[in-house]
């Protein structure tokens, strides 16, 4: 028989979350607040390790099932899409039906999905199912807060976040390392079917302990803001993805962008005018709040572009393994979860207006020193970059966050949690994107010359240019019986043309990661300084 559902209706509540009721454990028993979190854990940890471990994935699902950099874009892009669209109307589903019947589900369907991404044997259907991967995502993530919130009595609710935020931080550093090795010891397939054992115990310990929990009075579900923002930024990344291919200044590219501004102007217009909205404007009233909001979005726009085409460097161009690419990441990924922190103390000290700037600025600087990258350049040129971007998130991430949470009205402190954590996704989505786009457009824009300069006859060099889609992930062509010098010639001539793309993109990143930098200058003292639990990575 199910566990009788607990109610609550007065303090504001994190995403899908209760307010704690004081001395009370899941089920009655303190004993059960371990296992709780650890079935929670385990589910944060999938979905953390799939928005990195998949880097270090993407280059051999490229290989494998003959994708192109756009088909890579949205392997990546598709999860992040799905799950960032989702991320609050899920939260407000287990609300109404109950956390643990919502977070299980999702368990399950992402174990479930993640072996059919294994299984199935094409780009387009690696494409379809992340997109259901980052639907059950949705399901998992904003309603693990609210099964903590509504476990854990006051005195041991901090505690049990910075443990659920630690999980987070662990499967993200992580995840580079771990993908390194299934990939190059199993196959590229493993890297999901990690999930289901993972997924087997998190459901196991869960349906042995969860208690349920749902709330009196949920909030309506905004639908038709959901198919409106879901469509508007559809559009905005599927025109940014494919603008390489159609050119920045066809019809098909400039409409969808077009289509994309419009749809997303009609979901603000609309939340004003809807009584439950799914993103009340009101937040954005406060000028803090909007600039954190900005800022989360900027600094995570930065991170997963570096994050993508780094990765693409580290094996395609200078020949890593899997496991020797995940370890070369790590100073960036492990940094990120050291700094956040001391994030959080000079955010207390100093406040967000210096915290904000000086994560921004180790940012933009980190990524300034990677344009002096070479196909053979040394670690010593790597790892100082990644020092530097790790720091800049993670210092970030707790200033920005708390800019959000902390300056929204207590009655949408729940909200505000949620639109930082969607800030996140999204900041993903641009990054590959608009990154991606940059890059492939200066690759189209400079491969033949290259080719020419680097030794390749004229001839040769043109009908080479058919391989522009090989070299934007990285890989130079091969040409049946040439000569070593000639092969030299046009492997040369292809990891130029990858390095000016890839310096074009880090260039605009860092150009938007200073600019996010001055933006934090104009960030204010916090309204609410008692609301920062509700910061999620």
């Amino acid at each position: 028989m199910p566990e009788p559902a607990s109610t609550t209706t007065s303090l504001p509540s994190l995403p899908g979350g209760d307010p704690p009721v004081p001395g009370r454990a899941a089920g009655g028993r303190r004993g059960r607040e371990g296992w709780t979190l650890a079935s929670v854990a385990f589910g944060v940890i999938m979905v953390g390790l799939d928005g990195t471990v998949v880097a270090i994935a993407n280059p051999y699902i490229g290989r494998s099932l003959h994708g192109s950099l756009s088909d890579l874009q949205w392997i990546t892009n598709a999860y992040l899409l799905a799950l960032a669209v989702l991320l609050v109307p899920m939260g407000n589903l287990g609300d109404r039906l109950g956390r643990k019947r919502v977070f299980l589900t999702g368990v399950v369907g992402f174990a479930l999905s993640s072996l059919g991404v294994g299984v199935i044997g094409s780009i387009g259907g690696v494409i379809t199912l992340r997109v259901v991967q980052g639907v059950f995502g949705a399901m998992m993530m904003p309603n693990t807060l609210g099964i903590i919130r509504n476990t854990f009595p006051p005195e041991r609710l901090n505690r049990a976040v910075g443990i659920w935020g630690g999980s987070s931080a662990i499967s993200i550093a992580g995840g580079p390392i771990v993908g390194g090795l299934l990939v190059e010891h199993v196959d590229w397939q493993s890297v999901f079917y990690l999930n289901v054992p993972v997924g087997a115990v998190a459901l196991a310990i869960g349906l042995a302990v969860l208690a349920e929990s749902r709330d009196a009075s949920p909030r309506r579900f905004d639908l038709r803001g959901l198919v409106v923002l879901g469509s508007g930024l559809f559009a905005l990344v599927f025109s940014l993805v494919k603008a390489d291919a159609w050119g920045w200044g066809s019809g098909r590219t400039l409409g969808l962008l077009a289509a994309g501004a419009v749809l997303l102007g009609a979901f603000a217009f609309l939340e004003t005018r809807t009584a439950e909205p799914l993103l009340p404007m009101r937040l954005f009233r406060s000028r803090s709040l909007s600039i954190g909001t900005l800022a989360v979005l900027l600094e995570f726009f930065a991170m997963y572009g570096v994050l993508f085409f780094v990765t693409l460097y580290l094996q395609n161009v200078h020949g890593y393994d899997p496991v020797a690419a995940g370890v070369h990441l790590l100073p960036l990924t492990a940094m990120f979860m050291v700094a956040s922190p001391l994030g959080a103390l000079i955010n207390e000290r100093l406040g967000g207006r210096v915290a904000v700037p000086f994560g921004m600025v180790c940012l933009g600087v980190g990524m300034l020193l990677l344009l002096s990258l070479q196909p053979g350049s040394s670690y010593l040129h790597l790892w100082p970059s990644f020092v530097l971007v790790g720091l800049g998130v993670g210092v970030v991430v707790v200033a920005s966050s708390d800019a959000i949470v902390a300056n929204a009205p207590v009655e949408d402190g729940g909200l505000a949690g949620g639109l930082q954590s969607t800030a996140v996704q999204l900041g993903g989505v641009l990054g590959t994107s608009v990154l991606g786009s940059v890059l492939a457009t200066k690759v189209a824009g400079t491969l033949q010359a290259a080719f020419v300069h680097h030794g390749v006859p004229a001839g040769t060099a043109a009908k080479l240019q058919a391989a522009r889609p090989l070299v934007t992930e990285g890989l130079a062509p091969h040409l049946a019986h040439a000569p070593a010098a000639l092969d030299a010639a046009v492997t040369a001539g292809a990891d130029a043309s990858f390095m000016a793309g890839l310096h074009l993109a880090l260039l605009v990143g860092t150009i938007v990661s200073f600019a996010a930098a001055l933006l934090g200058l104009f960030i204010g003292a916090p309204a609410h300084k008692d609301r920062r639990s509700g910061i999620a990575l």
